[in-house]
């Protein structure tokens, strides 16, 4: 198969790493050629955060340059209009609908922009937006948005149900298990 380019963005804090540690299991498991990037950036104080993966038979470098992702998955409005230039035309959003103040709107030097989603479809993308920090509450945690969105993307993949299922059992601590679990159902069926 040809590589294939998957962007996880978000803000520090929201699990973007653990989202992209069991994506990159669950390709793995179904036997890809995987190569997983993490760009830190000021992750820890709330700062842009984002993951390259890219799998197919055979990789060469996880980095994805403009115009090469085939699938952008934001947990954060702001963060997936940042890096829509990074998408193929023909790419897919998923996008948590929940807002984080970036430092320049907490100071007041700048505003929030407003008709994020709308702009997203109105450049061509093909969105799915949602406020998966209320399906991660009824989860029963607010840090499960990660999970829900993980769910999410793996309905709109032809990799199995139970692989995912498999690879959030392969990455979670056993004491949130049964969290994840729940708030991977509740995504996959969004």
């Amino acid at each position: 198969m040809s590589v294939k380019s998957i962007m996880i963005v978000g803000v520090g804090g929201q699990g973007t790493l653990l989202a992209s540690r069991i994506l990159g299991e669950a390709l793995v498991c179904e036997g890809f050629d995987v190569k997983v990037s993490e760009v830190h950036g000021m992750s820890q104080r709330g700062g842009s955060v984002v993951t390259y993966v890219k799998y197919g038979d055979k990789v060469a470098s996880p980095i994805i340059e403009k115009g090469e992702a085939d699938l952008l998955l934001s947990f954060e409005q702001l963060e997936a209009a940042r890096w829509l230039p990074f998408l193929k035309t023909d790419g897919k959003v998923i996008v948590n609908t929940q807002t984080i103040d970036p430092m320049p709107v907490i100071t007041g030097v700048a505003s929030y922009p407003e008709e994020i989603i709308e702009n997203l479809c109105s450049a061509g993308a093909d969105v799915t937006a949602f406020d998966a920090l209320s399906v991660a509450v009824e989860a029963g945690s607010p840090k499960a948005v990660n999970v829900v969105l993980i769910g999410t993307l793996a309905k709109r993949t032809d990799i199995p149900k139970e692989t995912w299922i498999e690879a959030i059992k392969n990455t979670v601590p056993a004491k949130f298990l049964e969290l994840n679990l729940k708030a991977f159902e509740l995504g996959y069926n969004k």
